[in-house]
C-alpha cells in the first residue's frame, strides 16, 4: 500500500480522545457515599424487621394502632405480625453499622458540598440553565426520559435538566431530611433539641418520614442505575473510576 493510500485510510478511522470528566474528589466522595448508602440500606432493613410497624406522633408500640405496617414477619416475638414465626434477630450489629455508616456519609456529604461550592461545580454543572427551565425544554427532557431515549454525545459532558433537578433534590432536600429524621429518633438529640423533634410531629413521626425518604432515595438509585445502563454502563462507570471518558471523533 502506498504512503498516500495508507494516509487516506488512517484519516478515515475515527480518533479516540480522552478528556477529564470527574474530579478526584467527586469520584472519591461518590464511591464512599455509594458504600455508605448500601450499608445503611442493608442495616436499615434489618432494623425495620425488628419492628415493621409505623406510627405518627411521639409514641407508638405494639399496644397502639399503627399508621401502617409492612406485611413481613418480625425478628421479635412481641411484635404482632400475623405470622407464626419470627426471623433471626440482627438488631445488634445492624444498629452499630447503621450508626457508623451514617456519620461517614454525613462527613463525606459535607466535604462534597463544600468542595462543589468552592470549585464552581455546583453553579456550572448542577444548577439548571435558565433556558432549560422553559416548559418546552422541561417537557422535552421528561419525554426523552420516559421513552428511555439514549443520551446524546453532548450529554456525556454535562447533566441534563432532569438530572440537575434530581441531584439538587437529593443533595439539598432528601439527604438533609434523612439526616434530620435519623437524629430526631435519638433520645439524646430529643432531650437536647426537643424542638427539632417536635417540628416533625414526634419521634414516631420522624421514623415514618425517615422510611419514606429512604424509599425515595432507593427509587432515585434505581432510576440512576437504569439511565447509566442506557447511556453506556462500562463508559460511565469507568468515567467515575478514572475520571476520564473516551469519545470517537473524526480528525
Amino acid at each position: 500500500m502506498s504512503h498516500a493510500a495508507w494516509a487516506a485510510t488512517a484519516a478515515a478511522v475515527p480518533s479516540r480522545t480522552v478528556t477529564a470528566r470527574h474530579s478526584a474528589l467527586v469520584r472519591v466522595t461518590h464511591w464512599i457515599t455509594t458504600l455508605c448508602f448500601l450499608a445503611l440500606l442493608v442495616s436499615g432493613v434489618e432494623i425495620l424487621i425488628s419492628h415493621p410497624r409505623f406510627y405518627w406522633g411521639e409514641a407508638g408500640n405494639v399496644h397502639t394502632p399503627p399508621l401502617f405496617k409492612i406485611p413481613i414477619p418480625a425478628s421479635r416475638s412481641s411484635v404482632p405480625t400475623g405470622y407464626g414465626y419470627v426471623l433471626p434477630d440482627q438488631n445488634g450489629w445492624s444498629r452499630y453499622l447503621h450508626f457508623q455508616a451514617a456519620w461517614l456519609a454525613v462527613l463525606t456529604g459535607l466535604l462534597y458540598v463544600v468542595s462543589i461550592s468552592l470549585t464552581g461545580h455546583l453553579r456550572k454543572d448542577l444548577f439548571p440553565h435558565r433556558k432549560d427551565l422553559s416548559w418546552r425544554a422541561f417537557s422535552t427532557a421528561i419525554a426523552n426520559h420516559l421513552r428511555f431515549k439514549r443520551p446524546s454525545r453532548e450529554e456525556a459532558w454535562s447533566y441534563n435538566t432532569i438530572q440537575r433537578i434530581a441531584y439538587l433534590l437529593v443533595i439539598f432536600v432528601l439527604f438533609p431530611l434523612i439526616i434530620w429524621t435519623g437524629l430526631a429518633m435519638s433520645p439524646a438529640i430529643a432531650s437536647v433539641f426537643p424542638s427539632a423533634v417536635a417540628v416533625l410531629g414526634g419521634q414516631q413521626s420522624a421514623r415514618t418520614i425517615h422510611f419514606f425518604v429512604t424509599v425515595f432515595l432507593v427509587l432515585f438509585l434505581v432510576v440512576h442505575i437504569v439511565m447509566i445502563c442506557r447511556a453506556g454502563l462500562k463508559k460511565r462507570t469507568l468515567a467515575m473510576i478514572t475520571g476520564r471518558t473516551t469519545n470517537m471523533e473524526r480528525p
